[in-house]
């Protein structure tokens, strides 16, 4: 498997509150250190494609980004539609979680964690 890439420019970016809750997350779950962040689509969702985000082990395919400390993996097939795409952490009375601004969503769902393309 490749090495990490420690770059300033991912795929992806966090913003600072979701930096915050990721290494929370990541030391409440206490997450084994050859796991990773899984960034990445799947099928599905009331608008064709879903947000992957959840900690995991890398796969064949994948690459290793090291984002504001936090080891992420991605399968070089999902680049092309979260390229650019910034991950934020929503804390209020309307919504609390992740959220996802995706240039490359044509559309996206009213719930925010499906789009298409």
């Amino acid at each position: 498997m490749s090495n990490p890439v420690e770059t300033t420019f991912a795929p992806v970016t966090f913003t600072q509150g979701a930096i915050t809750e990721l290494i929370k997350l990541r030391d409440q779950q206490e997450i084994a250190e050859d796991f990773g962040l899984r960034v990445g689509v799947e099928g599905g969702g009331c608008s064709g494609m879903n947000y992957v985000l959840g900690f995991d082990q890398k796969k064949e395919g994948d690459q290793e980004f090291v984002i504001e400390g936090i080891k992420v993996f991605m399968h070089k097939a999902h680049q092309m539609y979260l390229l650019g795409m910034e991950i934020d952490w929503q804390n209020g009375l309307n919504s609390r979680g992740f959220t996802f601004n995706n240039p490359n969503a044509a559309s996206s769902c009213g719930c925010g964690s499906s789009f298409s393309v």
